[in-house]
Parts: C-alpha cells; sequence; structure tokens
C-alpha cells in the first residue's frame, strides 16, 4: 500500500481542525484498498490517542465483494498467477466480475494489509448495487456541481445514507469521505442509469464458491 495515499487523510485532518471538527463516520470506496487506507489510516492513529472516536467504513460494489463475501486467505494478485502469494480478502483471482460500472472497484482481491486489519476489526464494509451508487452520484452532481467518478459513487452511497438516517433521528453526525475522480469519461454510464437501462448485478453464492474452489491449495 503506497504511503504516498495518506496524504489525503493529512490534509483531511488539517482542514477539519482548521473549523474545530472531528469525524464521527469515515467512509471510502474500496476496490484494491489504496483509496479508503489513504484517508483513514491518519486517523487510525489519532484513535489510540484519544482525540477521536470515529466508525471507519469501507463500501465495495455489490457485484465484487471481496470484503463482506470474499474468503481471508492465500491467493494471485494476478489472473495468470505469476504474482507473489498474499493473504487478502479473495474471491479468487481468475473470478470475473459482471459488467458493471465500478471503474477500479473490480479488482478481484483487497489489500492484505486492509484485509488484516478487517479481520481484526478494525473497520467495517458494506456492499452497495451499482444503481443506488448512480443514483447518489446524480444527487452529489446535483448539489455540488460536480460529476464523481463511478468508483467514490459508493462512498457517496454510503454517506448520505447515513446523513438520511441522522436527519430522521435528529443525530448531529459528521461524516468525512473522499471524491477521487471526475465522471467525464463515464457519462455514458450516467445516461444508461438516467435511461432506465441499468442492471444492479447480485452475485450469486454459486459464483463464489466455484472461485473459491481455484485458490492455491496452502497448508498454511
Amino acid at each position: 500500500m503506497p504511503m504516498h495515499q495518506t496524504v489525503i487523510g493529512e490534509e483531511a485532518l488539517k482542514q477539519l481542525a482548521m473549523v474545530g471538527e472531528t469525524p464521527d463516520l469515515i467512509v471510502g470506496c474500496t476496490g484494491g484498498g489504496s483509496n479508503f487506507a489513504g484517508l483513514f489510516l491518519p486517523f487510525l492513529r489519532e484513535k489510540p490517542a484519544g482525540r477521536m472516536q470515529p466508525v471507519m467504513r469501507a463500501v465495495e460494489p455489490a457485484a465484487c465483494p471481496s470484503f463482506t463475501r470474499g474468503r481471508y486467505g492465500y491467493d494471485f494478485g494476478d489472473t495468470a498467477g505469476f504474482a507473489p502469494l498474499s493473504k487478502m480478502h479473495t474471491l479468487g483471482h481468475d473470478f470475473v466480475p459482471d459488467p458493471i460500472h465500478a471503474g477500479g472497484l473490480r479488482y478481484h482481491g483487497m489489500s492484505p494489509l486492509l484485509s488484516h486489519m478487517f479481520e481484526l476489526g478494525i473497520f467495517e464494509a458494506v456492499a452497495k448495487p451499482q444503481r443506488a451508487c448512480f443514483a447518489a452520484g446524480v444527487t452529489f452532481a446535483r448539489t455540488e456541481g460536480i460529476v464523481p467518478a463511478p468508483e467514490p459513487t459508493h462512498a457517496l452511497a454510503a454517506t448520505i445514507e447515513e446523513a438520511e438516517r441522522c436527519a430522521q433521528t435528529g443525530e448531529e453526525k459528521v461524516i468525512l469521505t473522499v471524491l477521487c475522480g471526475h465522471g467525464f469519461f463515464d457519462m455514458s454510464a450516467y445516461q444508461r442509469f438516467l435511461s432506465g437501462e441499468m442492471d444492479d448485478y447480485e452475485l450469486s453464492q454459486d459464483r463464489i464458491d466455484a472461485a473459491l474452489t481455484r485458490l492455491p491449495d496452502l497448508d498454511v
């Protein structure tokens, strides 16, 4: 996991300090994990020091759910099986996701570092279907004037969901997420969503089970 990604979280820490706030919830999209890790790792440093206690939530595609439905074990990072084995949450190195518009979140596995931290219960994970994500992207574009890429719409869907829940309960909560990329190269996907042509793909357990049978057989 490249450490330079943590500049995202370090900047967010300073920006929140400028307005005298600390986050109650940190939400990030996850494919391989660099975006989410870059956002939340600096905040993880703050928790043991007692300066803040945010809940941290990873959001992945329901059609490629390595955290929420994958297996924690040794697997290859590449489809051909040439890369070194790593212990990760995985759907199997030759798993091929459905034709979803999720950008870089279509990877079969998750960062070994994040996978280990997830096993320790340091953060939680949820999966979102693509239509809910694009609905969140449209809402964000209409309110903020920025068309988000498909990847961060997963985090936006979970962020909006939590904000709506707080509005109903009256709970005050500071929610932090990160926007990583614009959607100008994915306007055809937004067109499919707005025209009603986009489908949700719910990954069947049979497909997951079949892919996991091809994991390396290691007695570790």
